[in-house]
């Protein structure tokens, strides 16, 4: 079965907030620095989103461990 884009993007987002909210909280706790804590957050969220999104597609592509 193929994902749809849609389906692929909602996936990256909510994935992506969820682990970019942890790097957060850890980033924090060691700094005890919000400002940077925010940062790198932000940061995260953008590439990875984008990183994520491109790997779902690529592995949308291979058929090695599906079932027809």
């Amino acid at each position: 079965m193929k994902e749809k884009h849609t389906r692929s993007m909602i996936k990256a987002i909510s994935w992506r907030v969820f682990a970019s909210l942890i790097t957060m909280l850890i980033v924090y706790a060691f700094t005890q620095r919000l400002a940077l804590s925010l940062g790198i957050g932000a940061f995260e969220i953008a590439s990875k989103l984008i990183l994520y999104y491109a790997h779902e597609r690529v592995w949308d592509n291979v058929r090695w461990g599906v079932k027809n």
